[in-house]
């Protein structure tokens, strides 16, 4: 059952999805009739799947969902409002019982009340009718699904599963059963089984006797099936089977194209993954090879470098084809966000429209599996805190109903996530005077703070501006899980808000988790590795150019006055003072800082290895590497160490 139940849990949800997206378009246009008939089918093909497994409940509520939908569909009428939100609402339930059965491999307990109250709030759900809908599945059904995997595997369309077990005495009636089967329609797989595993010996037959039972799989529908075996309706048991479609664990959408895809466990990937940065560290080792090879033999060494540029060629077709492996598009790490908002809203008595884009936009598995976690802090705290009560909002001149989008594009070689509301906003003052009272900074550091600074502070361990502890957290409970899950995924977080105006954050994220593109920076005589993606710009001033200001230094860059930290003095190691300063510009705490270093080097495509053993407890330190020379590279935090 397990490769079953993984296969459901991936096209599960990819109906519900869709289904999702359906009435999400009817809502925009009532009249769109393929919408109506899209989302039908996913619901249609849903209760199929989900008869596999002991659902019941979600049986029942998705034939309710069903039947509302066929009539919309024959009248060719429009579905109202409430009609959408109802079947919403249905989804939603499927959905949370879909992690339910992943969880925990059962439905939680109130699952008949939720079902009975789904199918109240649908027009015209007949709650009778479905009660009719068939039982869970006996055991039979799981074993034909194992024998029969490839009939299953190569359908388009929904199968139709028989079990007819022969009354014992039918040849005495003239019955032929291998006749009656005949009678059943578009018979795609048949097995004649014995009565009780295995078949009696030649001693043991008796020729009067049936000892047989008969299973198969027919393309037509239940009730042309039913008909077939009409005259002993309880000799037989039918039940409907959804098509079993081999697909990548990680892919979304592409299900109905089981012949161009391969299923391929993730672990495998990953080792995949890590072989190619060792193999991107074993290349960088040619060029220094090649210079120690100059001084020997000139030939030698252009050969070297010719052969380094074949095998670099070939490790960079690789990097790109294990890349693209790892893509994964966005809408399932995102999908259950809109359910939430809904249950958060409705627990708080708020009205929230909540709208996402840029969900197919497909991403590093790595950063996909790490995503959902500070999304959905960010999401909870901007439906509790961010998006005001309906009246709260009219006084101020606003809709009842608050919005909050959330937008997913490329920008570069980074992903860029939007999640942004029209709520109270954030006052920077008041996140000041609370950072002060709970003494995680000082009143005078406090007040120096810019405002994109204090809005950081929300970030800090501990920080809460609710009054009251919740289920559902006030903004600030929370995010600092935010900042170190992002954090670990090498990507940056920004803060943009104004009281009474709404908030945005701005998530930057790695577009690449294989490798890391470093700058090699000299300090002290030592080299350090640094992340490209956390250098705005490297800059070279004159010496002259840093002017004291307070306790420490600064200088003007493009027009702004800019903080000059030693990045020499933060790793505790000698600076080397210099006619002119070469300086790396980084973003810590929503600012610009300028740190200095000796002198830039080369920049290389590797494989950074998380901070391990002593090195973990190491501040500013997020990981390490081997350069092709043997030597161990540090490799810094920027925003960290300038924080």
């Amino acid at each position: 059952m397990d490769d079953l139940l993984e296969q459901f849990l991936i096209e599960g949800r990819d109906l519900i999805a869709q289904a999702a997206a359906d009435l999400d378009t009817l809502r925009r246009d009532p009249k769109d009739a393929a919408a109506i008939d899209s989302a039908f089918r996913a619901i249609h093909t849903l209760k199929g799947s989900v008869g596999i497994f002991p659902m019941g409940p979600a049986e029942r509520v998705l034939h309710a969902a069903e039947e509302v939908l066929e009539r919309a569909r024959k009248a060719r009428a429009m579905l109202d409002a409430a009609t959408i939100a109802a079947i919403v609402g249905c989804l939603d339930a499927i959905d949370r019982w879909v992690d339910d059965l992943e969880g925990g491999g059962a439905l939680s307990p109130d699952a008949e009340a939720v079902a009975a109250a789904a199918i109240a709030r649908l027009p015209g759900a007949d709650p009778a009718a479905s009660e009719e809908v068939a039982p869970a599945p006996s055991f039979w059904v799981h074993a034909l699904i194992e024998r029969e995997r490839g009939v299953l595997q190569g359908a388009t369309t929904a199968l139709t599963a028989f079990r007819y077990t022969p009354d014992a005495e039918c040849f005495f009636r003239g019955e032929d059963p291998l006749a009656v089967v005949a009678g059943v329609p578009e018979i795609v797989a048949l097995a004649v089984l014995p009565i009780g595993g295995s078949w009696p010996t030649l001693a043991e037959i008796d020729p009067f006797v049936c000892t047989s039972i008969i299973e198969g799989l027919s393309a037509a529908a239940i009730e042309a099936v039913q008909a077939a075996f009409r005259m002993m309706p309880d000799q037989v048991a039918i039940h409907p089977i959804a098509p079993f479609i081999d697909a990548q664990p990680e892919s979304v959408g592409v299900t109905g194209h089981a012949a161009a895809t391969l299923r391929v466990d993730a672990a495998r990937i990953d080792a995949l993954a890590d072989g190619l940065g060792e193999l991107v560290v074993a290349v960088n080792a040619f060029a220094p090879l090649a210079e120690q090879a100059d001084a020997i033999d000139r030939d030698l060494a252009a050969r070297i470098r010719a052969v380094q540029a074949g095998i670099e060629r070939a490790a960079s077709d690789l990097h790109r084809g294990v890349s693209a492996v790892r893509l994964v598009p966005l809408a399932p790490t995102l999908r259950r966000l809109p359910r939430m908002v809904r249950e958060i809203a409705a627990s708080l008595g708020k009205q929230v429209a909540f709208t996402m884009s840029g969900e197919r936009l497909e991403v590093d598995k790595q950063v996909a599996d790490g995503l959902f976690e500070p999304l959905l802090h960010l999401v909870r705290n901007a439906v509790d805190h961010g998006i005001e009560a309906p009246g709260d909002r009219e006084t101020a001149g606003k809709s009842a109903a608050g919005r909050i989008t959330l937008t997913a594009s490329r920008d570069g070689d980074a992903i860029l996530l939007v999640l942004a509301d029209d709520g109270a906003g954030i006052d920077a003052d008041r996140i000041r005077g609370v950072a002060a009272t709970r003494g995680l900074i000082g009143e005078e550091a406090a007040a120096q703070l810019s405002d994109a600074a204090a809005l950081r502070l929300i970030f800090t361990p501990g920080f809460s501006t609710a009054a009251a502890v919740t289920e559902v957290s006030g903004r600030g409970v929370g995010m600092d899980a935010v900042l170190t899950a992002v954090d670990r995924l090498r990507g940056t977080i920004e803060i943009e808000s104004a009281p009474g105006a709404g908030t945005r954050f701005l998530l930057r994220l790695p577009a690449n988790a294989l490798t890391t593109r470093l700058l090699i920076v000299e300090i002290g005589g030592d080299r350090y590795g640094v992340p490209l993606d956390q250098i705005v710009e490297t800059v070279r001033v004159d010496t002259s150019a840093l002017m004291p200001v307070g306790g420490g230094r600064a200088c003007v860059l493009r027009g702004r006055t800019v903080p000059v930290l030693s990045l020499a003095a933060l790793l505790g190691v000698a600076e080397r003072s210099n006619a002119a300063t070469k300086l790396l510009v980084t973003r810590s705490g929503g600012e610009n800082v300028a740190l200095t270093v000796d002198g830039f080097a080369e920049r290389v495509d590797t494989l950074v290895r998380p901070s391990s053993g002593i090195l973990a407890g190491v501040p500013g330190v997020t990981g390490s590497t081997l350069l092709g020379d043997g030597d161990v590279l540090l490799v810094l935090d920027l925003p960290a160490l300038a924080a």
